[in-house]
């Protein structure tokens, strides 16, 4: 059993090489492979990988490089196709989320029970850190609508944390750039009849002055993204 662990990388050069350490330090029992995928970036985020490779001797690391700054959506379209793995595993490079909670997120795949997993950051005892009341309204509302539209009940539809059967990911083609990939997938999904599951996970955001990239025109996109995706196959 292998572990694809897709990370879209833009212009996160403070980040990038104690993401690639959190994620391999994990014991999850499995095989893992980290594909990392430069969407374009010009803060010298590139110029780490060498140096991340020579760091971690014999881990199945690979590199991917978009030309320019495509979107997240994009991103992941790219590391998705060259994903070898049984399971796929979205994780962010910049640190919001935290790699330890891999065991929890893929346990309901490797039980048998579910297809997706998605990691709630409004569900569980764990840490969260607290900020940004107008950014947790948008995202509750988001999910709300998306869900009115699938049917379906999750608390946090915007989560980066989002776990695949590779089967599943097969059988879905996905066209967002940006991300609305979110509420493509969330629709795809449900309209495949998928086993979803949803696992509280911590969460560590930042804000505007750190580097937070998602802003109140990503929302409006989602909003139309869910809308058009209730529909569009």
């Amino acid at each position: 059993m292998k572990l694809s662990i897709v990370i879209p990388v833009y212009n996160e050069v403070s980040l990038v090489a104690e993401c690639v350490r959190r994620v391999l330090a994990v014991d999850i029992g499995m095989e893992k492979e980290l594909i990392l995928v430069d969407d374009g970036s010009t803060d010298g985020t590139r110029e780490q990988y060498e140096r991340i490779r020579q760091e971690h001797p014999g881990q199945n690391l690979r590199f991917l490089l978009h030309s320019h700054n495509r979107g997240k959506g994009a991103a992941l379209r790219t590391g998705f196709a060259q994903a070898t793995g049984q399971i796929v595993l979205v994780q962010d490079a910049d640190l919001e989320y935290d790699p330890r909670d891999y065991p929890r997120l893929l346990a309901p795949i490797l039980d048998g029970k579910a297809d997706v997993v998605y990691g709630s950051r409004f569900v569980g005892g764990d840490a969260h850190r607290v900020l940004l009341f107008w950014h947790m309204v948008g995202n509750k509302l988001l999910t709300l609508l998306s869900n009115a539209l699938t049917n379906l009940n999750l608390t946090d539809m915007e989560t980066c944390y989002k776990v695949f059967r590779r089967e599943v990911l097969d059988g879905i083609r996905l066209t967002s750039n940006g991300f609305e990939f979110e509420p493509e997938i969330t629709a795809k999904v449900a309209r495949l009849g998928c086993r979803i599951y949803e696992v509280g996970v911590s969460y560590s955001g930042r804000d505007y002055s750190e580097g937070k990239k998602i802003n109140w025109k990503d929302g409006l996109k989602a909003l139309q993204a869910i809308i058009r995706f209730r529909f569009q196959g």
